[in-house]
């Protein structure tokens, strides 16, 4: 029986994990990452709490968000979980999926999701957005990648490890600043962050 699109994402990341990202992270990669999330300075403040939704091993987005806020991290992958609690001890990691895991009201300053709901069908994309955007307290911020242009597909043996194969799911970036700002969030900033030949968008939106 063919794996739905869920368990795809589960068993390939399970699969490309290392080959994903190793416990050491490039310098390059490290000072991307950072420069994205200081996107979040003018809106939280040291201590806040923040959730990081696809937090993957916990490298470098989870030991970032970690160093400056209390961090709570979600991903489908048993292996990546296991991975990020190792690699960044200090925040506390769920393994679940991101459209099922609990999200109560005013949970959280700051919600992270980078790379991550593009492997989620698009039809359940719109109610995740609503109730990320309904688990931001007043004044937090949402800070995303997300789809470019649409697309949803799947690529067998992704990143060279045999039998893993991957699934994605994406919507236009329009779409997207049009859910986030139909959940009651403001858009402050969307730009494109290429990638090969393609590349995806980068979204900022805050909560009034």
């Amino acid at each position: 029986m063919a794996l739905n699109p869920k368990q795809l994402v589960r068993h390939g990341y399970d699969a490309v994990s290392l080959a994903y990202r190793a416990d050491q992270v490039d310098e390059a990669t490290e000072r991307r990452y950072a420069g994205w999330l200081s996107l979040l300075d003018p809106h939280l403040a040291s201590g806040c709490d923040v959730l990081e939704i696809g937090c993957g091993c916990g490298l470098p987005a989870g030991r970032l968000l970690a160093d400056k806020y209390n961090l709570t991290g979600i991903d489908i992958s048993p292996v990546q979980i296991r991975r990020a609690r190792t690699l960044v001890p200090e925040a506390t990691f769920h393994c679940a999926d991101i459209t099922e895991f609990p999200l109560p009201a005013d949970s959280y300053h700051g919600v992270v999701s980078l790379y991550a709901i593009i492997h989620v069908p698009i039809t359940e994309q719109p109610q995740l957005i609503r109730n990320v955007a309904t688990a931001l307290r007043s004044g937090g911020a949402l800070l995303m990648t997300v789809g470019h242009r649409k697309w949803t597909g799947t690529e067998p043996d992704w990143l060279g490890v045999a039998g893993a194969t991957m699934y994605w799911s994406q919507e236009d970036e329009a779409a997207y600043c049009r859910w986030i700002a139909d959940a009651g969030l403001d858009v402050r900033r969307c730009e494109f962050v290429p990638e090969g030949e393609g590349g995806h968008s980068l979204i900022l939106a805050a909560k009034p």
